[in-house]
C-alpha cells in the first residue's frame, strides 16, 4: 500500500464529529515528520476515494486554505465548532491519541 493510502485509510478512520492535525495522521500512519505530505495527499484525493479531508485541519485548527467555506460547512454540520477567530476548538473536538 503505498504512502497516500496510508493517509487516506487513517482519514477515514477519523469519526464524525472530530478532527485529526496534519502531523498527528502522518505521526499515526508512522511517518510523523511528513505533515506536509498529508496535505499533498489530500490536494490529490478524487471524490471517489471517499476521504472525509474536512476532519483534517492544521495543528492550530485552521482550516484548508481556499477551501475554508466548504470545510467549515461540513464540520459544523458534524457539529464542531469554531472560536471567534475561526479557528476548531481542539479542546473540545481534536481525536485524543489512541482513539482514531
Amino acid at each position: 500500500m503505498n504512502l497516500f493510502q496510508r493517509f487516506y485509510d487513517t482519514i477515514r478512520n477519523i469519526p464524525p464529529g472530530c478532527v485529526l492535525s496534519y502531523g498527528q495522521v502522518a505521526a499515526l500512519t508512522g511517518n510523523p515528520r511528513m505533515a506536509r505530505q498529508v496535505g499533498w495527499a489530500l490536494h490529490a484525493c478524487r471524490p471517489e476515494d471517499k476521504v472525509p479531508w474536512h476532519r483534517v485541519v492544521t495543528r492550530e485548527g485552521r482550516l484548508v486554505p481556499g477551501e475554508e467555506e466548504e470545510q467549515r460547512r461540513l464540520l459544523e454540520a458534524e457539529g464542531v465548532s469554531f472560536t471567534p477567530q475561526g479557528r476548531v476548538e481542539l479542546r473540545h473536538f481534536l481525536l485524543p491519541p489512541g482513539r482514531s
